[in-house]
């Protein structure tokens, strides 16, 4: 594709990071390694991301820990503090970054959900997102007064029902409702503030909201279900999808097409959703350095427990007696329903995946740890700044995304590399900011503030 034939010649690149939840692609045993909890941490990342003209910050969450064999997952990356509470904390010492929460609506109410996120938005001056997550397994239920769960498609519609809720929430308020001067009779005047009222399948709610609105209107809106469901859903309510389509171009370039179809099926316009798929970038001097780096960071990701841990879902016994530097397991897996172990993650067919294992383990000569390595999730873009600013350009100008989600491997100095010598690549190329323009996440992102035209 030559440049006059780019669909996109202006486009921009957006670039969040995504400061992950409980994982294991968190490097936290080396001696460079920060803080996973401590608030310096976070500060010191996000405010390199500032200083690298980032859209947000995106911090993932889990309600429950992994397990594996019955036992907690002790390998992980986890007890990080609430994400409205760290990104609060995290407005006072930034000015323009986006700060994104994420937050369940299987085991929140919207009320109360709402009105934080509300609170968020306000004391940030419009810099709010919530990325809307659901859960539909009983073991995290179990750790609610109520227990149980949601069936797959039950957790859509009650996430529709919720937001369709927050959003009347953050409608309630007028844009001139808080008095303009001293002189007014009221702060607020009652009369440019609604009552809620909604009763559906899963919400009875009546509701006088106490909070304005921010100067974006509401929070923006993230989602990142891969299920025909969930890219229903966030054709259909969101404002950024969050998707594992960012490595490939051809699976990149699909995925975008099929959620433009689907927001045209929604009646909404194509450009009115931005596409984030999450990655990791690793950056190197040369093509053969970035390999070599990006080698030994995946050796540090996928410890030898954490391998066997990862195979044992797959064969669906215990494999942690066994050497993750040796073969493959010659016994067939084991086939059962989901566990819920490691997470929510499910093996589709084990049986093909394990022929899949080995067919590939004898023809590159690959042990059962570099088999999991090889085959595993591919995280994204290995390459130098300059050859990789080349990639993203083509990449967001042909429509295949409109950014990234970063995951760094490393807290807290993970985005010093991208930020000191990849974005001034992007800058070069006319494909990335020179400096904010705006002061909401919604201005970042180039979306629209509810109620207006897209």
């Amino acid at each position: 594709m030559s440049s006059t034939e780019y669909p996109r010649p202006d486009a921009r690149l957006h670039l969040g990071v995504f400061f992950q939840g409980v994982n294991h692609w968190t490097i936290w045993s080396l001696p460079e390694s920060g803080s996973q909890i401590d608030f310096s941490s976070f500060r010191r990342m996000v405010t390199t991301a500032e200083r690298g003209l980032f859209d947000a910050f995106f911090l993932g969450e889990g309600l429950r820990l992994r397990e594996s064999g019955g036992k907690i997952h002790d390998l992980d990356v986890a007890g990080r503090p609430d994400a409205i509470t760290q990104l609060a904390a995290l407005a006072g010492v930034t000015s323009r970054i986006g700060l994104v929460a994420t937050q369940n609506t299987t085991y929140n109410e919207p009320a109360d959900l709402a009105r934080r996120l509300s609170g968020l938005d306000l004391l940030s001056k419009g810099r709010a997102g919530w990325n809307v997550v659901t859960t539909d397994n009983a073991w995290t239920g179990e750790n609610f007064r109520r227990g149980g769960y949601l069936d797959h498609a039950d957790r859509y519609v009650r996430a529709e029902q919720f937001l369709t809720v927050a959003r009347q929430i953050w409608d309630s308020w007028d844009v001139d409702a808080v008095a303009a001067s001293t002189e007014a009779e009221d702060w607020a005047d009652p009369k440019r503030i609604a009552t809620v009222g909604a009763r559906t399948s899963q919400f009875d709610v009546e509701i006088t909201p106490t909070l304005p609105r921010s100067p974006q209107g509401h929070p923006v809106i993230f989602q990142a279900g891969d299920s025909a469901e969930g890219r229903d859903f966030a054709a259909r309510n969101a404002d950024v999808i969050f998707s594992a389509h960012g490595s490939d171009f051809a699976d990149a370039l699909a995925f975008a097409t099929d959620i433009r179809a689907r927001l045209r099926t929604a009646g909404r316009p194509e450009d009115a959703l931005r596409i984030l798929p999450g990655t990791e970038i690793i950056l190197g001097d040369t093509e053969e350095e970035a390999a070599e780096k990006a080698r030994w960071v995946r050796l540090q990701q996928v410890t030898p427990a954490t391998a066997l841990a990862i195979a044992g879902q797959v064969w669906g016994f215990d494999l942690s007696d066994r050497d993750a530097d040796g073969p493959l397991p010659a016994e067939d897996p084991v086939v059962a329903g989901p566990t819920g172990e490691m997470g929510s993650r499910r093996w589709k067919d084990p049986r093909e995946i394990v022929r899949t294992w080995r067919e590939t383990a004898e023809a590159q000569g690959l042990t059962l740890r570099e088999t999991v390595i090889a085959l595993g999730p591919q995280r994204g873009h290995v390459g130098t700044p300059a050859g990789l600013a080349d990639r993203f350009a083509h990449f967001v100008r042909a429509g295949a995304i409109d950014g990234f989600n970063v995951s760094p491997y490393l807290t807290p100095d993970g985005l010093d590399d991208i930020v000191d010598r990849l974005v001034p690549e992007l800058q070069d190329r006319g494909v990335y900011r020179e400096r904010y323009t705006g002061t909401t996440l919604r201005e970042h992102l180039g979306l629209a503030r509810p109620g207006e035209p897209s």
